[in-house]
């Protein structure tokens, strides 16, 4: 299989590309960019209607950068069970707005490292990688992909696989992951607010109460902290702020990482 085709357009976001690109451009309207380009991006994967704004928030912050011409994208298994890092077979993933190439020297470099494995079953349904390539596309242009979905492993699993394609000024690496699930809004506020002061103290000990996507934060975070990475908290709401009921909510933040 050489493409990797679109599993969640027409329910997380548009299937028109010109829907879909006008949804993309309002999200991230608006919101005003720090003037320095990050190295890296935590930000949510729920449907649009719901986590949208959010991650528009901390897309803008790389709109127009011209130097990034790759991403490694990060982001946790919701349909297959595995142990590692799943990279595709798939050299192409698509979506309404056009085909985003894989950086195949990248995977080939990631699959000689202990706990990484080519399994397309772990990207074919998954939605945690995919509803962040509109917004890319739109921000970048083009550029070339790495895709990452992590099943059971450690965070150190993670550092390794992140340390080998981290690259320079090039290279912008996107963590996808939700906040806490299915708390009432006033206990979800609380618990996010918690979850944030680790995440901007750059505290890697996340689990998965706390975050969906907790394996792959928390490598960031251990690599920002020996890189020595500043961190923005750019936006945090949840679902009851946005488009759903207020009893059972879902929630979402952005950050940004900057190098010096």
């Amino acid at each position: 299989m050489n493409t990797r085709e679109a599993a969640v357009a027409g329910t997380f976001y548009p299937a028109s590309a010109a829907q879909l690109g006008a949804q993309v451009d309002s999200l991230m309207a608006g919101n005003c960019a720090s003037g320095m380009v990050p190295k890296a991006l935590i930000a949510p994967h729920a449907g649009y209607v719901y986590s949208g704004p959010v991650a528009g928030a901390v897309y803008n912050r790389v709109r127009g950068a011209v130097g990034i011409h790759r991403v490694v994208l990060v982001g946790p298994s919701h349909r297959v069970a595995f142990s590692g890092i799943a990279l595709p077979e798939s050299r192409v993933f698509r979506t309404p707005l056009g085909d985003v190439d894989l950086d195949i020297g990248a995977i080939e470099r990631l699959l000689r490292l202990p706990g990484v494995s080519r399994r397309e079953d772990a990207h074919l349904l998954e939605h945690s990688l995919e509803v962040h390539l509109p917004f890319l596309q739109v921000a970048l242009g083009e550029f070339l992909l790495v895709p990452m979905v992590v099943g059971s492993t450690t965070p150190e699993t993670v550092v390794t696989a992140l340390e080998s394609v981290w690259g320079g000024s090039e290279t912008l690496v996107v963590i996808s992951s939700d906040l806490s699930h299915y708390h009432p809004y006033a206990e979800a506020e609380a618990i996010d607010a918690a979850t944030s002061r680790e995440i901007t103290g750059l505290h890697g000990v996340l689990g998965p109460q706390q975050a969906c996507g907790c394996t792959g934060i928390n490598a960031l975070l251990r690599i920002a902290g020996r890189r020595g990475l500043a961190i923005e908290e750019v936006d945090r709401r949840n679902s009851g702020d946005t488009a759903g009921p207020r009893d059972q909510v879902v929630g979402y933040a952005a950050y940004a990482l900057y190098e010096d």
